[in-house]
């Protein structure tokens, strides 16, 4: 049992106090304070945190912890556990979760508008004088402790490396899942990925360990370069180099287009680009002959609608989604961590280019929008 969780004994089941960093309003720094912590409540856990780490989504508004207490109801795990917190819950009993064609929970699904809980829709955060702090994500994990549901909380093998194992609360299940989930991307496929931060390169490893036979990594950082073909990039475009559009230039290289285009920019433009530089039709004796499907993996705040006329999808083309790579959390997400400790294809070392003090996190936003790190560490 981690040595916090004993010293925390003394605390089950009741409030805590420990320093979090709280955002007070969109775009001010955040504001490094002590916060009250209450204890978990039915089917909910209190959680020590020991890793966490900044992405793009956490801009636009992963993690590994230690269980410090369980709520009423709570059977898969106990205190002392190593878990993941993932945003995308599951509960296995709803609908959706029976379900195989979908990893969305009815209740416990992603939901960047609930800032409660949903036992009594009340928060389990507040300032030393009672001020109430809302819950980010179903995760709130920018505090020493944080209470979620158990839904959300995925019990994992001790062994694996907790700093790593962080990654897998976003970016790398996001990324690799939706190439071997939602595409199932073949052996000696084509692939395109526009945007080359962590979840682009998650679908790097993914494509590469598929046996992808072209994977086009395209951003305009020139510094994505290396680190693209460090995870198994074959060609790398800059559009600003280019003298044609990128669509073009993906299809002169693949003799008319990937078979798999993955679009991780949140960008409306970069998505039509991505869109159109798969297979489209081609004639053989007056029979319709087409390919080529495009994951939207990019968060797009924009109100502008898909960049698409609707006779496109009679070339043969197709476009979806993919949420958390298509994992379903509490079922899956273990047994994709205990791969990624075994397979010498993924390389979980690469992505954290950066490691901080939890109190340094404003300096891990800075870096992120400067396009400086893939993954910034911050320690708690």
């Amino acid at each position: 049992m981690d040595n916090s969780i004993e010293q925390a004994n003394g605390v089950l089941g009741k409030e805590i106090t420990c320093t979090a960093a709280v955002a007070w309003g969109p775009g001010k720094p955040f504001s490094i304070q002590q916060i009250r912590v209450q204890p978990p409540q039915k089917l909910e856990v209190r959680i020590k945190i020991l890793y966490t780490s900044v992405c793009h989504t956490d801009l636009s508004a992963g993690r590994a912890r230690v269980v410090e207490c369980i709520g009423e109801g709570v059977q898969d795990m106990k205190e002392g556990d190593h878990v993941l917190t993932i945003f995308n819950g599951e509960c296995r009993i709803c609908a959706y979760c029976k379900s195989e064609s979908t990893n969305l929970c009815e209740k416990f699904r992603v939901d960047p508008l609930r800032s409660v809980m949903r036992n009594d829709k009340k928060t389990r955060f507040s300032t030393q004088d009672g001020k109430p702090i809302y819950h980010f994500l179903n995760t709130s994990t920018f505090s020493e402790y944080t209470v979620m549901d158990s839904a959300c909380v995925v019990k994992i093998n001790p062994k694996a490396p907790l700093d790593k194992m962080t990654l897998l609360s976003c970016c790398l299940s996001t990324g690799f899942g939706a190439v071997t989930n939602t595409a199932n991307v073949q052996h000696g496929s084509t692939v395109a990925v526009f945007g080359l931060g962590a979840v682009g390169l998650a679908v790097i490893q993914g494509a590469k360990t598929r046996g992808a036979s072209k994977i086009i990594g395209v951003d305009i950082n020139a510094d994505k370069h290396i680190k693209g073909q460090t995870m198994g990039m074959t060609h790398f475009i800059n559009p600003r180099d280019l003298k044609m559009s990128a669509h073009e230039k993906i299809r002169e290289m693949t003799e008319g287009g990937v078979d798999f285009s993955f679009e991780c920019a949140g960008n409306l433009d970069v998505l039509r680009e991505a869109f159109l530089s798969t297979h489209d039709v081609k004639y053989l004796y007056a029979i319709f002959l087409g390919w080529g499907v495009t994951i939207v993996l990019g968060i797009h705040l924009t109100p502008r609608m898909l960049p698409l006329h609707p006779m496109e999808l009679f070339d043969g083309r197709r476009i979806t989604g993919s949420v958390f790579g298509g994992f379903k959390g509490k079922s899956q997400l273990a047994l994709f961590a205990d791969q990624c400790m075994h397979q010498d294809g993924i390389k979980l070392e690469e992505f954290i280019t950066h490691e901080l003090p939890f109190n340094n996190i404003d300096q891990a936003f800075q870096l992120l929008v400067l396009g400086k790190s893939i993954r910034c560490l911050l320690h708690l």
